[in-house]
């Protein structure tokens, strides 16, 4: 398997960092960062949190926030790349981290990691999703021009809502006979590719 960890500059910084914290306290660390791993927006720790974090790791604020953003990106890399603990563990030692500290995390990893995946799979990457869906036929049957006319057009009531927001926006779609069909035909080769990926 590739290298999902490269060796830069920040990565090297980073680990002489995180080589320098105890055991018990790194173990403690990682443990809340997988658990809001899947956050996308809420920080691992509050401010009042990382300012206790320096002093009881011994860290100014630069590195602290160094070592979070690695150890977060690291973990990220493995959910990206659904590594197993074994490969997880080659990686960490090939960027220098001591061998009780890729213990700790290719464990935390062995344990943790298939509910973070799972957590990640079932986040949402756009920002609205479809909360509901409503739809009412509407049949024009004369126009001023034209006594007989059968005009069908369907009406969708899509409820578009977001994690942030509590009430939903509602987006109404009109469609003719044929443009609905289309779209019906789109939907049905979106629903081909998903059932082709499970």
């Amino acid at each position: 398997m590739a290298s999902i960890i490269k060796e830069t500059q920040s990565i090297k910084e980073a680990v002489t960092h995180i080589n320098a914290i105890d055991l018990n306290k790194f173990s403690r660390l990682l443990s809340r960062i997988l658990q809001k791993l899947h956050l996308k927006a809420e920080r691992s720790f509050s401010e009042d949190e990382e300012e206790k974090l320096q002093s009881a790791l011994s860290m100014d604020k630069q590195a602290l926030s160094l070592v979070l953003e690695t150890i977060s990106f690291i973990l990220e890399q493995a959910v990206y790349h659904n590594v197993k603990p074994a490969s997880l563990k080659q990686q960490l030692e090939s960027v220098h981290l001591q061998p009780d500290k890729v213990d700790a995390l290719s464990q935390a990893w062995a344990s943790a990691g298939p509910d973070a995946i799972e957590k990640f799979r079932q986040r949402i990457f756009a920002p609205k999703k479809l909360e509901h869906v409503g739809w009412q036929l509407n049949l024009q049957m004369a126009q001023s021009t034209r006594a007989k006319l059968k005009s069908p057009h369907a009406v969708l009531e899509l409820g578009i809502g977001s994690e942030e927001a509590e009430n939903t926006d509602k987006l109404f779609v009109e469609f003719s006979h044929q443009e609905l069909l289309e779209f019906y035909n789109k939907l049905e080769t979106i629903q081909a590719q998903l059932d082709s990926l499970t």
